[in-house]
């Protein structure tokens, strides 16, 4: 009975904390992710890394063009979906069954579930709570905030987190400025960033720039439907 009790108000804690905590992300940037501190406590030799570089913009601060960028390489389907894409998902797992080189389907609301609230760490429990914190997002937060805290802890280089840190240390200017080339440049790095450079740029990155390019192109403009209140983005 004491055990049965026990599991009840864990569920209970759990459910109403995790809750409270993506609420109060909704207006509270989350200036560090379980992603940075495991880089910065693991050794070199395990993927961590001594550098750490993470400077918080608002939304208004970031160029529209990176906006466009992350959507076109990342998400196509950002402002229409509800935290999935279930038909990138059934493409995914049908090449899974058949390919040698697994091929992910998440979404750029999945990605920030993952990087702000879990561990990083691969495993089908860490995807389970994914998911979980996915539609806690979708539901509590907007598209706007959703993709300002994606692109404010995003990882962009080894211990380089955010794209105002990326944009200051690989083109010397704020986030802001970025043009459609240096934006498109920035998003090769997302799936990869502990092994793509964009100060050197392979001859996959400068192709798959021209494709995220004309994707964007095609995508035309990102526009949000409600915008973030002035007053709730206190740091």
């Amino acid at each position: 009975m004491l055990f049965k009790r026990i599991i009840i108000y864990s569920i209970i804690t759990f459910f109403i904390t995790t809750i409270f905590t993506t609420i109060v992300f909704s207006f509270i940037n989350p200036q560090y992710t379980w992603l940075m501190i495991s880089n910065r406590l693991s050794s070199e030799q395990n993927g961590g890394s001594r550098t750490f570089m993470h400077k918080w913009v608002d939304i208004d601060k970031i160029s529209p063009n990176m906006i466009l960028a992350a959507v076109a390489a990342e998400d196509n389907k950002f402002l229409h979906h509800h935290g999935f894409d279930w038909e990138a998902i059934k493409k995914a797992w049908e090449y899974n069954r058949k390919g040698k080189k697994i091929r992910g389907a998440s979404t750029i609301s999945q990605q920030t579930a993952k990087n702000v609230f879990l561990w990083p760490n691969r495993s089908w429990i860490r995807k389970g709570f994914e998911v979980y914190f996915t539609i806690l997002i979708e539901f509590f937060w907007s598209k706007e905030r959703i993709m300002e805290v994606y692109l404010n802890v995003a990882e962009f280089g080894k211990g380089i987190y955010g794209v105002e840190s990326a944009s200051q240390i690989y083109y010397k200017k704020p986030a802001s400025k970025l043009s459609r080339y240096e934006a498109a440049m920035l998003a090769t790095v997302l799936p990869a960033p502990s092994k793509r450079n964009p100060s050197k740029p392979s001859k996959y990155m400068y192709r798959y720039q021209q494709k995220i390019l004309w994707n964007m192109k095609n995508l035309g403009k990102i526009e949000f439907k409600s915008k973030l209140k002035p007053n709730a983005k206190k740091k």
